[in-house]
């Protein structure tokens, strides 16, 4: 199974992977969060064995890392720009 679909299990409406010091981690889940959009927040500083699996799975070396997983499918999104851009 992969990484991201592990992660699916939580009962929120976004995936949201993370690093402690990185404003448009914080910028994105302000974002959701003012959308009403609940996320579950995975740090790649308390997970580093994650990121190497995130970033295989979705090529996206950048942080955040946002997964829709409002349905059946999870869909990766992107990043911060990307998210704007997707819930527009």
């Amino acid at each position: 199974m992969s990484r991201i679909m592990a992660d699916t299990a939580a009962d929120t409406d976004f995936l949201v992977y993370s690093t402690t010091v990185c404003p448009y981690c914080v910028a994105v889940k302000r974002f959701l969060t003012r959308r009403n959009l609940s996320f579950t927040e995975i740090n790649f500083d308390h997970d580093p064995s994650a990121r190497a699996e995130v970033v295989a799975e979705t090529g996206h070396r950048t942080v955040p890392v946002i997964i829709d997983i409002r349905t059946d499918q999870p869909v990766f999104v992107g990043g911060f720009d990307e998210t704007q851009r997707y819930l527009a």
